[in-house]
């Protein structure tokens, strides 16, 4: 079962609200649908950006435990010159 529904008003200029509705038909939307999504994104948005957050810190955290040798720089740059060159050659 759902959860019951609300009502929201609020005052807007009129002039945004014209400029806001006719956005909406070139969407085939209602303003009702793309403010209903609006709320829904802004409402969850903290939650995917601490997973997001809380996955990037563990992917760190696996490279600073990581017990290989660090590799240095110029390492990296000849190995990936001969990937991208290879890439090219294909």
């Amino acid at each position: 079962m759902s959860e019951p529904e609300a009502t929201i008003t609020f005052r807007v200029d009129a002039e945004l609200k014209k400029r806001f509705a006719k956005r909406a038909r070139e969407h085939d939307r209602s303003g009702s649908q793309l403010l209903r999504d609006f709320m829904r994104r802004f409402a969850d948005e903290p939650a995917e950006a601490r997973a997001y957050d809380a996955w990037f810190r563990e992917r760190v955290q696996e490279a600073l435990d990581d017990p290989r040798p660090p590799v240095d720089s110029r390492t990296v740059e000849r190995r990936f010159a001969a990937r991208r060159a290879a890439a090219q050659r294909r």
